[in-house]
């Protein structure tokens, strides 16, 4: 499918969230999960998009399901201490938890909950659904880190960037939003957590560790805002650990980073790489990564659609070093990857990239209640044109307007006056 680039990267009926993205060959490859069901997050089923250009992607059959997990009836699943659950000690977020107001019973009991205290049962009595997942190849073998709603995480493999990933097993810790990173000098790293992060080097085998070597801590809610969803990469030597903030807007709407000079840190709080609050009046969370894929760096993100928390479709934008190694804040864009909008192209509706006014994105088509506005981010013309047309049900009409125009392009808003579902307008020159 060739998208141009543009964001959303994949076609309305994927929600890819929770993107991790790494270069396998000469194809950039993005695990996530997979959103399915219309009122919670993620499913039972992994699904992996990759691309050669950034413009033509492909999305992989089903690469893993939990029912391909020994444990996931709950008969084989070992349990160990969720260390970001501390109940005596717990972040001014976790404080809010039912999970933190219902600590271990009597005098003695742990600080920390277990596997078995956190197990989520899904909807309809289905197997634990599958969260956000990492991938790592070494010697030809491509490693799955994926964590599951029962608080478990484990590791399957594959001879193949695309999965099926097979063989399952469970690792000794428990938590959710499982990375992996391999160093220079060919060392692995696996990370986890929620509200405090942990890390420890992986064993040459890749699918163990030693428990009691795992540094926790490394990422607080206190410290760097950090909520969950750990990512970590390299580059001219500086870690960087890219993760959700709530730093802005009460809620995880950030994806910010921090530093360091060696993988399991002390890491420094380094500021925020892109914020989602607008681009659905339910906007709950972000989770995603950074890459360089043929000599550009990027980062990987996620919408939510539908004014709920969940139906999240996958976003990129192309990001920027300082000289000091820090990296400048991008804005959400419904161009992404690809070129702006030209006139006399079509925009579909469903490519806004903030949304107010109750406005929100419905499968294909951008709802827009009276008054409401959507903004794409960006056009290539700096001069609004005197004809435009529109193809939408409802009665009403729409105000476009330009803001944030520099020499080539422009951000366009469109505000509207009736009750619309827009499905796409035309911007057309003057004849």
């Amino acid at each position: 499918m060739n998208t141009k680039g543009r964001n959303p990267l994949l076609p309305p009926e994927v929600y890819i969230p929770d993107g991790e993205a790494h270069v396998f060959g000469q194809r950039l490859y993005v695990y996530g999960s997979r959103d399915v069901h219309p009122d919670t997050w993620c499913s039972e089923e992994y699904c992996v998009a990759s691309t050669e250009d950034m413009q033509n992607w492909k999305v992989s059959a089903k690469s893993f399901d939990s029912r391909d997990v020994p444990w996931a009836d709950g008969s084989a699943r070992k349990d160990y201490p969720v260390v970001d659950f501390d109940t005596r000690n717990p972040t001014a977020f976790f404080a809010t938890s039912p999970l933190c107001s219902q600590p271990p019973a009597g005098d003695n009991a742990p600080a920390l909950l277990t596997t078995a205290d956190t197990c989520a049962q899904e909807p309809g009595g289905v197997l634990p659904f599958l969260y956000a997942p990492d991938c790592m190849e070494k010697d030809g073998t491509y490693y799955l880190y994926f964590c599951m709603s029962d608080g478990t995480e484990g590791v399957a493999q594959s001879d193949n960037p695309e999965g099926p990933f097979r063989a399952a097993v469970q690792l000794p810790c428990a938590g959710i939003d499982p990375a992996v990173f391999t160093d220079t000098d060919g060392r692995s790293y696996y990370y986890w957590g929620q509200f405090r992060s942990s890390g420890v080097e992986l064993n040459a085998d890749m699918v163990s560790f030693d428990e009691t070597k795992a540094v926790h801590h490394l990422l607080t809610e206190e410290a760097h805002g950090f909520h969950e969803g750990s990512s970590l990469r390299k580059r001219n030597g500086i870690y960087y650990y890219v993760y959700p903030c709530i730093y802005r807007n009460k809620r995880p709407t950030c994806l910010a980073y921090a530093t360091s000079d060696a993988p399991l840190g002390p890491f420094t709080y380094r500021g925020i790489i892109i914020d989602n609050a607008l681009c659905d009046p339910d906007s709950w969370n972000i989770h995603g990564s950074i890459q360089c894929f043929r000599g550009q760096w990027y980062v990987f993100y996620h919408r939510s659609t539908r004014n709920t928390q969940y139906n999240r479709r996958m976003c990129a934008e192309k990001i920027t070093f300082r000289e000091d190694g820090t990296i400048e804040e991008v804005k959400m864009t419904s161009s992404g990857l690809g070129e702006p909008f030209a006139l006399g192209e079509e925009i579909q509706g469903w490519r806004a990239c903030e949304v107010t006014g109750g406005a929100y994105i419905d499968g294909e088509t951008l709802v827009m209640p009276e008054g409401s506005s959507a903004l794409f981010r960006y056009v290539g013309w700096t001069d609004l044109p005197a004809r435009f047309t529109w193809e939408a049900d409802g009665e009403g009409r729409l105000e476009p307007s330009l803001e944030e125009s520099d020499k080539t392009r422009s951000a366009l808003r469109i505000t509207a006056h009736g009750a619309l579902r827009l499905r796409k307008i035309l911007f057309e020159a003057d004849s």
